[in-house]
């Protein structure tokens, strides 16, 4: 497994694919790691030369002490694409992984080609939400949250007939670390991008989903009015939309890359 280390922080990383082809980088959201790509690798290797990571305080990455803000996580971003020598990429990133697309947007647009958002807002939630989130799990652990987290995640049906995957990513939630999803939590919590959305001039796609949960759809349409020409594409789908609507998703995110 590779790793990149960077002022005591390490990263835990995969980048796969010809070299010769461009760079399209994957942001995974909390409680997930960079596995939760696992059903876009094979299409957009076709395309891409694909770098997943785990954000911090998530999977093999670091955890250091929190609690972490976003622009944090999108300067880890940054480190990585120096280390790497890459110059310019494409991001995708959901729900927490599209609050750092946000930023990156913003702070470093240079460093992006097209950007994807998913399942995402400039502002997710209350802080009273998130900080009652944070003392539950670091008194009781993220198994005190999975089952509530994974009817948020995905559809009834797709609960009730993916029993796999659904295993799978609750297996993850459980060994992601408390401290560092609260960490994260944090970030979010704080994180508020609503009056610099307009900075953002990249082509941007909102990817969002009709029966998600976490981000209602007045936050969605925000997103796509103050977002200079972004473009939507809405799934029928809860709020891992990539997982539960794994090829509408990759169809949807290929053509808008140009495929």
């Amino acid at each position: 497994m590779p790793f990149f280390e960077h002022n005591g922080f390490r990263t835990h990383y995969e980048l796969q694919g010809v070299d010769s082809l461009p760079v399209l980088l994957l942001s995974n959201s909390l409680g997930t790691n960079l596995s939760m790509w696992e059903g876009q690798r094979e299409q957009f290797e076709k395309y891409f030369r694909l770098l997943r990571y785990d954000t911090r305080g998530h999977g093999e990455s670091s955890v250091t002490p929190g609690p972490y803000q976003i622009e944090l996580l999108a300067q880890d971003v940054i480190h990585l694409l120096d280390h790497l020598q890459i110059p310019q990429a494409s991001f995708c990133g959901l729900s927490m992984g599209g609050m750092i697309g946000i930023s990156l947007g913003i702070n470093w647009p240079k460093r992006l080609h097209k950007l994807v958002l998913c399942n995402t807002a400039a502002k997710i939630g209350t802080a009273e939400f998130w900080s009652a989130r944070i003392e539950k799990v670091e008194r009781e652990g993220t198994e005190s949250i999975a089952q509530g987290l994974l009817e948020r995640w995905f559809t009834p049906s797709f609960l009730s007939q993916s029993l796999g995957i659904v295993a799978t990513t609750k297996r993850t939630l459980l060994h992601t670390s408390a401290e560092g999803y609260a960490a994260c939590c944090a970030a979010v919590r704080d994180g508020d991008f609503r009056e610099d959305l307009k900075k953002i001039r990249l082509p941007t796609l909102i990817v969002s989903g009709a029966l998600d949960p976490v981000i209602p759809m007045p936050d969605v349409q925000f997103l796509v009015k103050q977002i200079p020409d972004a473009q939507h594409l809405e799934l029928q789908a809860s709020h891992l939309s990539a997982i539960e609507a794994k090829d509408a998703f990759n169809k949807g995110v290929l053509r808008f890359l140009g495929h």
